[in-house]
């Protein structure tokens, strides 16, 4: 029986005592729905397999004391077929254990509906698009948009699971003032000359002029010859690079769709795969922008001043009403990002019912204007716009960190996470902390094959599952006679209970956009497989006849369980495994068979 049917059965519990009169002032309305009557695993396993304080949440309510009220629910739960006791305890919890055979059911259930065991529909009805890294076409992706890469991935597969239809989107800031600094820095370099002021600096800017300039001349095209312009320099007389030439500009375009490649090549190989790729350029070249504007300006929340155009976003909670047409007449970068989500929100394919930002720490400024831009559409802030902000990614290595600068140029790439340990252990490290929180990346722990790794104590677990079964099947051992009653350890229950509790879990994940929480679980799955394991053999151990005398029946069972049992260990083994692939296919990591 798993919580979430005790969840059912306690709310019908519930019910019955209002209408049976038995519940005092209790209404049906006043009872929260079944899954605001969580039941949980307790602390202690002297308290039982379940515990619920449902009576607690209804007391007062009900105008009665808790234990009181308790009891009511331990007498009918305790006459449920499955249920072996029920206690009441403190101030009113119910502590609830089952038999093994109900505790068990869940093996069955994973067995039968394999890798769709937890998955759900919940979330249907609704399109849900996240937008996630969408990085500058200005150099390779750094480490703090390798985190996005890792969360947001496993944050759509999650939402899937939970049967949200997902549009995963990549921005693509391709228009604007860093694409010019982005320009001259490789004008510069290619012509061996110092970076500009406000330009990019460092060894990936020097590949990147040499690879646009034999891209050039394979086309017949001797860019280094092209007219330049020098833009001089500023007030404290640092140069600012290449003005407005044709040097310049035949650089932007070539190296900014090469960028586009490479981070598209550096996605794929990190197994992440957009179903849009959208161009910022896009909204300009295809009047998108001045839509959006005249769609405000109708809803009465644009104005002139000072020779410029305002959105007046206080009128909507910002703290201050946002330019969008300087007084020179170029865009502000506020305007796109009013094109952008009118956009997604209006678009022919698959417009957004939600439209989920996930931006960087640096970001956190922007989510007055954003949500005050939403309310001004029409739609709910928090509801149809969600924005997430991601934190900092500290990488270390021998101890000390690895400093990171995309202008310095000394910086962590998603490729060279991945060279240093790998597309699993990239993946699993970044996604399994909470998002809101800052991250440390140890490369050396990482890299390492020990219990301290995360991702290999996961990946251990399910290829010693995977090992289990070759030696059942080396030894004729099959499904055939399982006893599921049988299962009625202490490891065994540990496990079970686990695996009872994946369904919450996948659906909290999808509710909380937390995919850390499927990894946390993974880790205590593991944590209660390998200690199964290490206690519960599945094919028996040929034992003599002395040495069967010389074992107690706890031993015995645990080293050479009868048939009916070694049977049931089998199929608990391969429930084990087929959640841990499931859960670990959520993260984009490989579950593999042998370690």
């Amino acid at each position: 029986m798993s919580p979430e049917a005790l969840s059912e059965l306690i709310s019908g519990i519930a019910h019955d005592l209002v209408a049976n009169g038995q519940a005092g002032d209790l209404t049906d309305e006043l009872i929260p729905s079944i899954d605001k009557l969580a039941v949980m695993r307790p602390k202690d396993r002297a308290h039982g397999d379940w515990a619920s304080n449902a009576a607690m949440q209804l007391a007062k309510k009900a105008g009665m004391k808790p234990r009181d009220l308790a009891q009511l629910f331990a007498d009918r739960l305790a006459e449920t077929e499955g249920i072996a006791s029920v206690e009441v305890a403190g101030p009113g919890f119910i502590n609830i254990t089952l038999d093994s055979a109900s505790a068990a059911v869940v093996v069955d259930e994973v067995l039968a509906q394999g890798e769709s065991f937890g998955k759900n529909t919940h979330l249907g009805g609704k399109t849900l698009n996240l937008e996630f890294v969408s990085a500058n076409p200005t150099g390779p992706i750094h480490i703090g948009g390798t985190r996005w890469a890792a969360v947001g991935d496993s944050m759509a597969r999650v939402l899937e699971a939970n049967g949200a239809q997902v549009v995963r989107e990549y921005y693509f800031n391709d228009h604007g003032e860093q694409i010019n600094r982005f320009a001259k820095s490789l004008v510069a370099a290619a012509h061996g000359e110092e970076a500009p002021v406000d330009g990019y600096k460092g060894a990936y800017i020097d590949e990147i002029a040499e690879r646009v300039i034999k891209e050039a001349k394979d086309d017949g095209v001797d860019i280094l010859a092209l007219p330049r312009v020098d833009a001089g320099k500023d007030a404290n007389g640092e140069p600012l690079g290449e003005g407005d030439s044709e040097q310049r500009e035949e650089f932007r375009k070539r190296a900014v769709p090469m960028m586009f490649t490479e981070i598209q090549e550096s996605m794929n190989n990190f197994r992440v795969n957009f179903d849009v790729w959208f161009h910022e350029n896009s909204l300009y070249e295809d009047g998108e922008v001045e839509r959006a504007i005249e769609d405000l300006r109708a809803r009465g929340d644009i104005y002139e001043k000072d020779g410029a155009t305002w959105f007046a976003s206080t009128k909507h909670g910002d703290d201050k009403d946002r330019v969008i047409i300087k007084s020179d007449g170029n865009y502000a970068y506020f305007a796109a990002d009013i094109a952008y989500y009118r956009n997604k929100r209006h678009r022919a394919i698959d417009p957004a019912d939600i439209a989920i930002y996930m931006l960087g720490a640096d970001h956190h400024g922007y989510i007055g204007r954003m949500m005050a831009m939403c309310a001004a559409f029409g739609d709910e802030p928090g509801v149809n716009m969600q924005i997430l902000i991601g934190q900092l990614v500290n990488v270390m290595k021998d101890g000390k960190p690895v400093r990171m600068s995309k202008r310095a140029g000394n910086i962590v790439t998603i490729d060279d996470l991945v060279e240093a340990i790998g597309v699993d252990a990239s993946r699993y490290s970044l996604a399994r902390t909470d998002y809101n929180s800052s991250v440390d990346i140890d490369l050396d722990l990482l890299a390492s094959h020990s219990n301290e790794n995360p991702v290999y104590y996961v990946q251990y677990a399910h290829a010693r599952s995977c090992n289990v079964d070759r030696n059942a099947a080396a030894a004729g051992l099959t499904y055939d006679g399982a006893d599921l009653g049988l299962l009625n350890t202490e490891a065994d229950g540990e496990v079970m209970a686990m695996l009872a509790q994946w369904a919450s879990t996948l659906a909290t994940a999808g509710d909380l956009r937390a995919p850390h929480k499927i990894a946390h679980y993974l880790e205590d799955l593991a944590a209660a497989y390998h200690k199964w394991y290490n206690v519960e053999r599945v094919v028996p151990m040929e034992l003599g006849e002395e040495d069967a005398k010389l074992l107690s029946e706890e031993a015995r069972i645990a080293k050479a369980p009868e048939p009916a049992r070694a049977a049931a260990r089998l199929k608990l083994n391969d429930a084990v495994r087929t959640v841990i692939a499931e859960g670990l296919d959520l993260l984009g990591v490989s579950a593999p068979d042998k370690m």
